[in-house]
């Protein structure tokens, strides 16, 4: 097959062209601009072009394929209708592609990398082979976010974000929470739930649901679902080689898969308890002056924010934390407003950046931001400071935020990634081999 994306550049998009070049296919796509992802694409022999209007559609294409942001009136899309091509979304794409094997998919509103991963670890270590499409890059994965294995078993990270995932269809479900996100599309914790519901209903009847009960609306979720379920809280909290409580409830879920799949407990522990994290998730990215820690993450929502800053704060009790928080869409911070003002606890200080706004066609509010870090001071009682563009933040820490021994922390689902890299003068590797 010919096949084209459109969007190449996104994090599962670019999984599902590389394991179609895999697989003997010819891939190619677009995007707006090249990013880390698409060299690696390139390099990986895919052709990308970063011209989306549509002359770039190869007439003898047999399938073209787009991200869930690429519009029906985008100059590609109406090319590829004029040429007759087949068109998929991405998530219809990536399930073309699993329906001959055993699905694992990986579910929830906050956490699904991290555990798809764990996951992903797991399996690997315990020589079961799968093949995998993850959100995230992964040492395991040689800092990819795929792999091809040859056995029956594939895992996926599986998003809500407009019932992507009611295309999937797995016979294992592992759903990490269920409490509500992407207010833009679903007008309702009641909506969004029941878009869960009726995924762990594309389970066959001897599926299984594996999740926390101890966490109630996964405890209503899973058995509306009518399916087996397996409570992962019956599982021993494992150290791990990453800090957190959210970490090791995590790890606890990829325990319960490893009974479901008969895997013994002592080999599973063997298998996790090494993890590290994966990219842009309490990354450490390297060092600033010699002594203050730069980490990357990509917590947008306010209980991501609360668990990565607990967990820091577990891990450097006595140092400074200076968090730099991009809100990632108006609609999100909206929503979510008090929550978000309540999340900054466990920082010493956070500078607050304009909202990084992904959904520009789909947003109808905008966020007062003098009042929202006015807020976040307040109600997570500590000192809140206006970023601005990432250009005039950088300046602030440079000129006024920035002491000796800080753990600087970057947060946010948008282009923040990009200052912590520019902060991130020394690596971290290079900084612990000179200690």
């Amino acid at each position: 097959m010919k096949i084209y994306c459109s969007g190449i550049g996104g994090i599962g998009l670019s999984a599902y062209a590389s394991l179609q070049k895999e697989m003997g296919n010819e891939v190619l796509g677009s995007d707006r601009h090249q990013t880390p992802l698409t060299q690696e694409l390139e390099a990986h022999g895919i052709q990308v072009v970063f011209n989306q209007d549509g002359s770039q559609v190869p007439d003898d294409c047999d399938l073209f394929v787009f991200t869930e942001a690429i519009p029906i009136s985008a100059p590609e899309r109406l090319r590829a209708s004029e040429l007759g091509i087949v068109q998929m979304s991405y998530p219809e794409a990536l399930s073309k592609l699993t329906d001959s094997y055993t699905v694992i998919a990986v579910c929830g509103t906050h956490g699904k990398s991290s555990t798809t991963a764990m996951a992903a670890r797991l399996l690997i270590e315990t020589g079961r082979d799968p093949t995998v499409v993850v959100g995230t890059k992964m040492t395991e994965l040689g800092g990819r976010n795929w792999r091809r294995g040859d056995s029956s078993l594939f895992l996926i990270e599986a998003c809500e974000y407009r019932k992507s995932f009611h295309f999937y269809n797995p016979q294992i479900i592992i759903m990490t929470n269920c409490d509500g996100d992407h207010f833009d599309y679903y007008k309702s914790l009641e909506l969004y739930q029941e878009s869960f519901v009726d995924f762990l209903k594309r389970l066959p009847q001897s599926g299984t649901v594996i999740t926390h009960l101890q966490d109630a609306d996964c405890d209503k979720v899973a058995r509306a679902s009518d399916r087996d379920i397996i409570d992962a809280d019956q599982f021993p909290l494992i150290d791990l080689q990453t800090p957190g409580l959210h970490m090791k409830q995590n790890a606890q879920l990829a325990l319960a898969l490893a009974e479901k799949l008969t895997i013994s407990q002592e080999d599973a522990i063997a298998a996790l308890a090494p993890f590290a994290g994966t990219w842009r998730r309490m990354e450490q990215k390297g060092y600033y002056r010699d002594d203050v820690l730069v980490i990357d993450d990509y917590a947008h929502h306010p209980k991501e924010i609360r668990a990565t800053l607990n967990a820091l704060r577990s891990r450097y009790p006595k140092r400074r934390i200076v968090c730099v928080y991009q809100p990632h869409t108006h609609n999100r911070t909206i929503e979510l407003y008090s929550q978000f003002t309540e999340s900054f606890t466990d920082a010493d200080l956070v500078l607050v950046t304009n909202v990084y706004d992904a959904r520009s066609d789909t947003e109808t509010e905008t966020v007062d931001m003098p009042k929202f870090v006015e807020d976040i001071a307040k109600n997570s009682n500590m000192t809140a400071l206006t970023g601005g563009t990432l250009a005039a933040a950088k300046h602030v820490l440079e000129t006024s935020v920035i002491q000796p021994e800080d753990i600087l922390i970057f947060m946010g689902a948008g282009d923040i990634t990009d200052l912590a890299g520019e902060f991130a003068i020394r690596t971290a590797m290079a900084s612990r081999e000179s200690e």
